[in-house]
């Protein structure tokens, strides 16, 4: 057992990410069924449908599973009422200042965990108190850090500053990755964009079909000015360089953008005006699977790429 995999009692240190419009209870508890953590993603669900989705993976898994939780959601206090009431037992807070909520969970017993994009926020994190962190590259799709730092750089200059564990995330979907990210110093990874084309993501399969037809060079990072966010290029994206050519407010942009973009894009499918969020790493998923082999061909991998490393010896 390694330090994750200790810390959520859990087969492979692999975590799912809690992403808006993939994450339902069926991702989640697959997920936890097959030896990772599945995390349900709060983020696009009102706390009524968070409820139904936890009470629903406790009867799909008998395995740890987790809540991830977007801080900046309106309705945070209630979402954080049914996450103790549910008697959930691991949160992954983000896109907020984590000693908001990090005492309150762990008074309750839950592990909590947060997302950081650079070394600052990481010891921000840590002095929270939270049990471990998640340090996401610039490479991983919806909404990303700032700075641009990637995830080859992020990773060790985060181990450097920081004692508790740490996952890594962004670019991220293969054995082979897996195997990167611990040599950099992360304990585990956090995986979304291979688990958005999986058969139990709760992703429309246009999405889904569009992904693993992705190409490298096909998402960007855009939107800085209201919250980055990565994107595939299709017309929306474009609507959205277009504005930008003529030096848009953040108003305009927020006009644009008008409301349940994403759900429109991932969730019922609508490929052109829709907002298609995923990570650069869409560009190696080539098959829509079901959780369980994905988890199997990243381990497979692994094993194998360990026993390769041999190779390098000089």
């Amino acid at each position: 057992m390694n330090k994750i995999t200790q810390l959520f009692n859990i087969k492979y240190p692999i975590i799912q990410g809690g992403m808006i419009w993939n994450s339902g209870y069926k991702l989640a508890s697959a997920v936890s069924n097959a030896g990772g953590l599945g995390l349900i993603g709060a983020g696009s669900m009102y706390p009524d449908v968070l409820r139904e989705h936890i009470q629903k993976c406790k009867k799909a898994t008998d395995k740890p599973f987790g809540v991830n939780i977007p801080m900046l959601y309106p309705n945070i206090e209630e979402i954080m009422t049914i996450v103790v009431e549910e008697g959930v037992k691991i949160v992954f807070t983000s896109a907020g200042n984590p000693k908001t909520w990090t005492s309150y969970l762990k008074e309750k017993g839950i592990t909590v965990v947060h997302v950081v994009s650079s070394s600052v926020f990481a010891l921000k994190a840590q002095e929270a108190g939270v049990d471990a962190i998640v340090a996401e590259g610039f490479e991983a799709g919806g909404h990303n850090g700032r700075d641009e730092t990637t995830t080859l750089t992020l990773i060790p200059m985060v181990k450097e500053k920081i004692q508790v564990p740490i996952i890594a995330a962004g670019g991220i979907a293969t054995g082979r990755g897996m195997l990167a990210a611990m040599v950099l110093g992360a304990d585990g990874v956090q995986v979304g964009s291979r688990f958005a084309a999986s058969k139990e993501s709760s992703a429309h399969n246009n999405f889904k079909e569009t992904i693993v037809n992705i190409k490298e060079g096909d998402t960007q990072l855009t939107l800085k000015e209201l919250a980055p966010v990565r994107l595939i290029k299709n017309k929306f994206y474009q609507d959205v360089q277009k504005l930008y050519e003529k030096c848009p407010s953040k108003e305009e942009l927020v006009a644009l953008l008008g409301r349940a973009r994403a759900k429109k894009g991932m969730f019922e499918g609508d490929l052109e005006e829709g907002e298609l969020e995923i990570g650069q790493i869409a560009g190696l998923i080539h098959e829509i699977l079901p959780v369980e082999k994905i988890i199997q061909q990243m381990m497979n991998d692994f094993e194998i790429a360990c026993k390769e490393k041999a190779k390098f010896e000089f």
